[in-house]
C-alpha cells in the first residue's frame, strides 16, 4: 500500500512538472517566434501548412503509439510538440495586446487548477461523460471549419464558448482517469502514466487558455 502510495505521489509530481515544462518550452518558442518574425515566413514561403500537419502527427503517433514506445520517446514526442505548438501560438502576440495575454494566462491557470482539483477529489464518476465530450468537441471542430468559408462572427463565439465549457469537463475528466491510473500503476508503467498525463493536462490547459482569450483578450 505505501509503494502503491508513493507510486501515486511520483506520477502527480512527473505530471505536472513534465506539463510545466511543455508549456514553458511552448512559451519559449512562442517568444522567440514573434520577435524573429518566423510565422509570417513559414506562411509566405509555404511551410506553415507542414507545419500543422507534423502537429497533428505528433499528436496521433503519441495519442496511438504511447503504450507501445519506450517512455523516453513518448516524452520526446512530448516535447516536440510543445515546440511546434510554441511557433503555432506565436500567432497570439500578433493580434492581443501582451498585457492581456498575461492577465488571461494566469486566469485559465486559476480555471484549470480548479478543474483539475475538482477532478481529483469528486467522488462522481465522470467516466460516462468522457464519450459524450469528445463527440460534442468533434462536432464544433467541424462546424468551426465549415465556419471559416461562411466566417460568421457570432457563430465563432458561441463555439468559443461551447469549447471552453466542454474543456473545463474535459480537463476534469482527464483528471479523475489519472487519478484512478495512478492508483492503479506499478513502477513498470509509472512514467508512462505520467507522461500522458502531461500531455493531457498540457492540451486541456492550451485549449482553455485560447479560448479565454478569443473571448476576452483585448485585440490590438
Amino acid at each position: 500500500m505505501e509503494d502503491n502510495k508513493e507510486i501515486s505521489k511520483n506520477i502527480y509530481l512527473k505530471t505536472f512538472l513534465w506539463m510545466f515544462l511543455g508549456l514553458f518550452a511552448t512559451g519559449l518558442i512562442s517568444v522567440f517566434a514573434y520577435t524573429t518574425n518566423v510565422l509570417p515566413t513559414l506562411i509566405l514561403s509555404g511551410i506553415w501548412p507542414i507545419l500543422l500537419i507534423a502537429e497533428i502527427v505528433v499528436v496521433l503517433l503519441f495519442s496511438f503509439l504511447f503504450r507501445k514506445l519506450p517512455p523516453s520517446v513518448v516524452l520526446i514526442l512530448f516535447f516536440i510538440y510543445a515546440v511546434i505548438n510554441g511557433v503555432s501560438i506565436s500567432s497570439i502576440f500578433y493580434v492581443f495586446k501582451l498585457s492581456s495575454i498575461i492577465y488571461l494566462f494566469f486566469v485559465a491557470s486559476a480555471v484549470f487548477g480548479i478543474c483539475v482539483l475538482y477532478g481529483y477529489f469528486t467522488k462522481k464518476d465522470l467516466s460516462k461523460i468522457g464519450p459524450i465530450l469528445t463527440i460534442t468537441l468533434i462536432a464544433c471542430l467541424v462546424i468551426s471549419i465549415v465556419n471559416l468559408f461562411l466566417n460568421v462572427t457570432l457563430l465563432d463565439t458561441i463555439i468559443d464558448c461551447v469549447v471552453l465549457l466542454l474543456f473545463f469537463g474535459i480537463t476534469m475528466f482527464d483528471m479523475q482517469k489519472l487519478r484512478v491510473l495512478a492508483e492503479n500503476a506499478t513502477k513498470e508503467t509509472e512514467n508512462k502514466i505520467a507522461i500522458h498525463g502531461a500531455m493531457e493536462c498540457y492540451l486541456d490547459f492550451i485549449n482553455i487558455f485560447l479560448r479565454i482569450l478569443s473571448l476576452f483578450g483585448k485585440r490590438k
